[in-house]
């Protein structure tokens, strides 16, 4: 049951990353406006205007995912496994390197995901 968890929170973080309400860009149409757009974290337009975290967040839970599904049939990919996901979850804070307008909601679900993941993992591992 416990390994079946591993597979499902990583699906649940990439269906959270498939919303087009994680990513944010703000452009400035004019001197004294601001637009704020929400992207998927798929998508290539915020890593084009330098928001590279939500790009390299979403490869790297597919990544998990894998190795989770390979965990399903062996046990020592636990180790790398939990390495990628403390990596991914750092990842994923880094907009708020940007300001706190540039982090959703859906980010602190994907990124509350990833640690909640992290914890699996170590227990699993016990």
């Amino acid at each position: 049951m416990k390994k079946i968890s591993l597979v499902v929170l990583p699906a649940i973080t990439i269906a959270l990353e498939i919303l087009p309400l994680g990513a944010v860009c703000i452009f400035a149409p004019s001197p004294t406006e601001r637009a704020k757009e929400t992207f998927s974290y798929f998508s290539p337009i915020p890593f084009g205007y330098a928001n590279f975290a939500p790009l390299i967040t979403a490869v790297l839970t597919v990544v998990i995912l894998l190795l989770s599904l390979i965990s399903l049939k062996k046990n020592g990919v636990f180790n790398s496994m939990f390495v990628l996901s403390i990596i991914t979850a750092v990842i994923s804070l880094l907009p708020l390197v940007y300001g706190l307008s540039y982090f959703t909601f859906v980010g602190a679900l994907i990124t509350m995901a990833l640690v909640t993941e992290c914890i699996l993992i170590k227990t699993q591992q016990k």
